[in-house]
Order: structure tokens, then C-alpha cells, then sequence
């Protein structure tokens, strides 16, 4: 069982996989395969990240900057770059930096988010670690984003809920073996009204392998 620390250290490295996307409402199905290089966030890159979150009122919410500072691995996250190609031939290429940083730090809560979907929604129990995570860029959307995540370590399960403003992103990574995780993604539709998003129109799975340096 990997704590919410060591699940980071072994994200780190370089993977591959090639997923496959449902385009429910359309009917399709596209292809493509992906390398990520994963490495683990600097001190720096962190201050970044938390500066719009560390004074009351900047941004809604409110990360308590001493308890961060006086513990550093409590916050852990990753910066990500990746390139992707489709079965059709379209290549993206990407890098960001993400942050995840659990409930107990935050002193001042976001205003309140839409209810998750269903298929994301976790029962709180003592083992479970739930929190915000802050990105400097989003992927449907460019800019900053700020989402939440669930981390179940006896599962080594992190999963993440974007709320865009057209789009609510699940995102689910499971270690299953030291160089191997399972990615799934499924996006909704987001409603007008705060309710559970349920039309789903893109589903995406893959596995994952760690390469050998």
C-alpha cells in the first residue's frame, strides 16, 4: 500500500501508453499513444502555485502557509510534460505543473463546487485523503485551474474532478505495480444548475508502463 507520499515518488519517470477514446455521443473511437515525463515538484515551483491561495480573499480560498512550510511533504505534486500522437496523425505536446494539497491545510474553503458525478463521489472515511489540487495550466482550457482529488491508499488510487465551464473532467490514475497504472478518463456535460453531471460524451482508458533509464 503506497501512502499519499510515496504515490508521487512513483509517478515519477518516463511512461507510455496508448489509450483508446469513446466519443459517446458521436460514436466514435480514436486512438493514439502518449509519452509523459514526470518529475517531482522543486520548492519553487510550489511557492508558485500557492501565492494566489496564501492571502485571504485573493482567489476564494485560502491555503495556510505556515503549516505548508513547516511540512513540506504534506503537499506533494508533480510537473508533467507530454507528447501525443493520434491515429489520425494530429501531434500535441504539453508540460504543466500540479499541486495537491489535502483539506486540513486550507484554512479559508473555495466556494463551493457543483455536486461531482456519481462515479466520483467517495465515502469519507479516516483512510481516505481528499483535497485541492492547484494546476498552472488546465487541459480542455488554458489557464490556471484548481480542482479537487480523492486518494484512496489502499486502492493506490488518485482521482481528480475538473470543473471546466462547458466540461467536468474525472480523471482516475491506479498504481498497480511499481511500472504499471491504469488511467481512465470520462467527461461530462456540465449542467447549468449545481446538480451531478450525467451525460457523459468522452471516455478514455489506457495502461500505462514506466520505462527502464
Amino acid at each position: 500500500m503506497l501512502s499519499f507520499q510515496d504515490f508521487f515518488a512513483v509517478c515519477s519517470g518516463l511512461w507510455k501508453t496508448e489509450r483508446i477514446y469513446h466519443y459517446t455521443l458521436k460514436s466514435e473511437i480514436e486512438r493514439s499513444y502518449t509519452e509523459f515525463r514526470v518529475s517531482p515538484l522543486s520548492a519553487d515551483d510550489k511557492q508558485k502555485l500557492l501565492t494566489p491561495y496564501t492571502s485571504t480573499g485573493a482567489s476564494g480560498m485560502t491555503i495556510a502557509p505556515a503549516s505548508l512550510q513547516a511540512d513540506d511533504n504534506g503537499y506533494p505534486g508533480f510537473a508533467i510534460a507530454f507528447d501525443t500522437r493520434s491515429e489520425t496523425g494530429e501531434e500535441v505536446s504539453m508540460s504543466l505543473k500540479a499541486l495537491f494539497v489535502p483539506d486540513a491545510y486550507i484554512t479559508t474553503p473555495p466556494p463551493t463546487m457543483p455536486a461531482p458525478p456519481t462515479a466520483a463521489q467517495v465515502l469519507a472515511t479516516d483512510e481516505v485523503i481528499q483535497g485541492v489540487y492547484l494546476r498552472d495550466e488546465g487541459y480542455s482550457e488554458a489557464g490556471a485551474i484548481a480542482g479537487r482529488f480523492t486518494y484512496q491508499p489502499t486502492r493506490q488510487t488518485l482521482e481528480m474532478t475538473t470543473y471546466y465551464s462547458r466540461s467536468v473532467a474525472v480523471d482516475q490514475m491506479r498504481m498497480v505495480a511499481p511500472d504499471m497504472r491504469l488511467r481512465t478518463i470520462v467527461t461530462y456535460q456540465r449542467p447549468e444548475s449545481g446538480e451531478p453531471p450525467t451525460v457523459i460524451n468522452l471516455v478514455g482508458f489506457g495502461v500505462e508502463y514506466r520505462q527502464a533509464v
